[in-house]
């Protein structure tokens, strides 16, 4: 069988974050589809934010993040980054950088703060808004924690679900009932007289407009 080839970490983008931070706070990872590095948890905004801004770089776009439960490895999680730099498409003045794509990875122990506590990492959004809605589904799914997000709550389940659907350990049939949060704000009858009154109204105006009189032209027109 075949080795698959191994994509090589840019050595510019290595040196240029490596004068922002410490040279072990990145470490490139073997990868077959893009350059992608292991970034340590506490240097991830400082690396970023050289990342977005340095002119020679300019990954502007956060493309998606997502994770991985190793479960029982430790650590047990690894919050996964893609990032695009557009080159022309979205330049800063000085001039564009060269186009390319880049994945960051971040290990992060599981219950580092207490028995109590969720896995957590730095949020994104001082950098890159967008990433509000992409951590919180991170946060539902696998129960990571992004600290300073300005919203930090589910997203695709129920607010009073329990667990976290993407983790190794996560049961594999789960029976819930619904839970409304929100009563009923019609009876059955009022809603099927709504109905009958919008269809009512759109009739009487097509009606309308089938009755009005269409303008003559003339020469002057």
């Amino acid at each position: 069988m075949e080795t698959p080839v191994q994509i090589p970490f840019d050595a510019q983008v290595l040196d240029l974050v490596r004068e922002k931070v410490p040279a072990d706070a990145i470490e490139p990872a073997p990868a077959v589809d893009m350059p992608t590095a292991y970034v340590a948890r506490e240097h991830m905004l400082a690396v970023c934010e050289t990342l977005r801004d340095h002119p020679a770089l300019q990954f502007s776009f956060l493309v998606e993040i997502t994770a991985a439960d190793y479960h029982p490895a430790t650590p047990r999680f690894e919050v996964v980054y893609h990032f695009a730099c557009l080159g022309e498409a979205f330049a800063q003045p000085a001039g564009a950088a060269v186009p390319r794509r880049l994945r960051l990875k971040v290990r992060v122990p599981d219950n580092d703060l207490g028995e109590q506590s969720l896995p957590w990492a730095h949020s994104l959004t001082p950098l890159w808004p967008a990433a509000n809605w992409l951590e919180r589904e991170v946060f539902d799914l696998f129960g990571v924690a992004f600290t300073g997000h300005p919203d930090l709550r589910r997203i695709l389940t129920p607010d009073d679900w329990t667990g976290y659907p993407l983790r190794k350990d996560y049961p594999v049939q789960v029976r819930k009932d619904a839970a409304s949060w929100s009563p009923m704000q019609l009876t059955v009858e009022e809603f099927a007289a709504n109905v009958r009154a919008t269809r009512a109204a759109s009739a009487a105006a097509a009606r309308t407009r089938v009755d009005e009189p269409v303008p003559m032209r003339t020469d002057k027109d």
